[in-house]
């Protein structure tokens, strides 16, 4: 579980993110939702340890991460950032391979290339993981990082915006991925997330957050409701069921 207590972020005498405090269920897809500027990848980073927190506790698997040593920590915990900038040249084969540094230290042994070559068959990366990350789309560089991430193979993995240049077979491929992690390893997933449909299709648990605080928690279908939503949004959103999830309507509404 991860346990966040009356966590503050401030930029200023701005608070990002303002005395939040939620408890994450183990081996659960939890989505956190909001509109832009909630504090949505503030709080993520803070889990991870990328940012520091100005206030609270942020408790993963019972240990607090400001005491984990850094290569342990990566270990537990893995994530994939909104943007991500690697100066090197390498080929798909090579980035993925990056996220077994926390075991190999650059040295790969025979385990650590299965587990890579079993996250770019997750990904469906094995035609080309030979190509160069600058001769890929965007779609495609997204899919080598999240590979990057699945080969890290960490019991939390926490993913900001990683539909960000897919389109709708490679989102959907992602979900459906993240959705396996969760069904047959155990994995415990936190995802930012824009598309409150994905959310609702994939997510077990949803937190919302609004001006940095959260306005509402809990599963899924309970979240998905045309009060929750325009609380959260702003706006009125119909509710359809379609193969028995909740879809928003919000293109039209």
């Amino acid at each position: 579980m991860v346990e966040v207590t009356n966590v503050t972020k401030r930029y200023g005498s701005k608070k990002v993110v303002d005395n939040v405090s939620v408890n994450v269920p183990k081996g659960k897809i939890t989505s956190f939702i909001g509109p832009n500027g909630a504090g949505k990848s503030t709080l993520l980073s803070m889990i991870s340890r990328i940012l520091p927190k100005d206030e609270g506790s942020i408790l993963i698997g019972g240990e607090d991460v400001e005491r984990c040593k850094s290569n342990e920590l990566a270990k537990k915990i893995s994530i994939l950032k909104q943007t991500n900038h690697i100066t090197m040249r390498l080929t798909i084969r090579e980035l993925v391979s990056f996220g077994r540094f926390p075991y190999s230290q650059g040295k790969l042994k025979k385990e650590d290339w299965a587990y890579v070559e079993e996250a770019i068959r997750y990904m469906e990366l094995e035609d080309i993981q030979h190509k160069y990350i600058d001769q890929l789309s965007g779609g495609q560089r997204q899919r080598a990082y999240i590979a990057m991430v699945i080969a890290q193979n960490t019991e939390y993995i926490l993913l900001d915006e990683p539909l960000n240049n897919l389109d709708m077979k490679h989102s959907v491929q992602i979900m459906k991925v993240l959705r396996r992690l969760v069904d047959e390893l155990g994995k415990t997933i936190i995802i930012v997330i824009h598309d409150i449909n994905f959310a609702s299709c994939y997510s077990d648990y949803i937190v919302a957050l609004k001006n940095g605080k959260i306005v509402k928690e809990g599963a899924t279908p309970d979240m998905i409701t045309e009060n929750v939503l325009k609380d959260i949004y702003d706006m009125h959103i119909p509710i359809q069921t379609i193969n028995g999830h909740k879809i928003g309507v919000y293109f039209s509404a």
